[in-house]
């Protein structure tokens, strides 16, 4: 038995705003956070458009490649593999709704998957990491045998647009995969699919990527006037420190387990939080850049949604050959951080 990627998706707003585009009052500039972070642009959903929007249209498009049609065929020429999805797994840090209903259920109805069941995930940026990781264990167990596995964020809706240091990081999107049981993997050595995960979780660090407002530790109050919306408080320099060692680390430690190494990798495909972190983990990997798959520079930071974007990237710009070793790196807020090890 394996458990096999069989098809990618993504979907992003079409508004595309340049670093130049951002409010002068940050007093900040291209150079600056080119610099910093490697980010040119971001892509920004307008006022109606939900991270379960974005999760829906992902979905579409991971659908239709798997059912070998146009990325915008209809819902009823999908029907057939609509109906075949067994559960919607949605990693999201910014759900349509705080708490109830989960923005996998709004998913569901609107795809019409009535045989799937539906629920969200909250791990920060290794969101997507923990989703896949659950979606194979459900897989694995009982007579499931297809899930959607999706990582949808609309984090500018939440950033501090008077706070250069985090607003300026963010952008919106939603990338997905399905993922079905097979019975005869034919990859390198007969294995294909996820066959490792490793995930880790140091809640010491809770206060460094935290929304501090509008949970049962400090709700908003009937009649309170609220001065400032809802945004994420980052501590940067303690995220970035915290992320090169858990990207070293977690790599190292998952091909370590399955006794490969990093020549055996095709990609490694990180978090894109920022280009130095990056950078800075291959440099301790001791590998080139570019066996990081790097899209930030396009995307800037779209949370648990960064992953599967790239993945869809790579997948559709016939980047990924099967047999392909490839490692899912992630890191963010909880603080929350794993890998997966996939044969393509």
């Amino acid at each position: 038995m394996a458990i096999e990627i069989k098809a990618t998706g993504k979907a992003v707003p079409p508004r595309r705003v340049s670093n130049d585009e951002l409010p002068k009052e940050l007093n900040t500039s291209d150079e600056w956070i080119r610099s910093h972070t490697g980010i040119g642009w971001r892509h920004m959903t307008d006022d109606d458009t939900s991270s379960g929007d974005l999760a829906f249209d992902a979905a579409k498009r991971a659908l239709a490649m798997y059912a070998g049609l146009d990325e915008n065929a209809s819902l009823s020429a999908l029907a057939e593999v609509v109906n075949s999805i067994d559960m919607i797994v949605i990693a999201t840090a910014t759900p349509d709704y705080y708490g109830s209903p989960c923005t996998a259920c709004l998913v569901q109805d609107r795809l019409g998957a009535k045989n799937a069941s539906a629920m969200d995930i909250t791990a920060g940026c290794t969101g997507f990491i923990y989703a896949l990781d659950t979606a194979a264990g459900l897989l694995s167990f009982g007579e499931r045998k297809r899930l959607l596995v999706i990582g949808a964020e609309t984090l500018t809706k939440v950033g501090d647009w008077t706070d250069r240091g985090t607003c300026v990081l963010f952008g919106d999107g939603a990338g997905a995969v399905i993922l079905e049981k097979t019975d005869n993997p034919s990859g390198e050595n007969g294995r294909r699919g996820l066959i490792r995960s490793i995930l880790r979780a140091d809640g010491s660090g809770a206060e460094h990527i935290i929304f501090r407002r509008g949970g049962s530790r400090s709700p908003f109050k009937i009649g309170e006037v609220i001065e400032t919306p809802i945004h994420i408080d980052m501590n940067g320099q303690a995220v970035y420190n915290f992320a090169v060692k858990a990207m070293t680390d977690t790599v190292t430690e998952i091909l370590s387990k399955e006794g490969l190494s990093l020549s055996d990798v095709a990609y490694i495909i990180p978090h894109q939080a920022n280009a130095r972190i990056v950078q800075a983990a291959a440099k301790r990997l001791k590998i080139p850049e570019e066996k990081c798959f790097l899209n930030i520079e396009e995307y800037a930071n779209t949370s648990s949604a960064s992953i599967p974007i790239a993945l869809d990237e790579l997948n559709r710009g016939g980047k990924l050959k099967p047999g392909d070793l490839i490692i899912t790196v992630g890191f963010g807020a909880g603080l929350t951080y794993g890998a997966n090890l996939i044969f393509w």
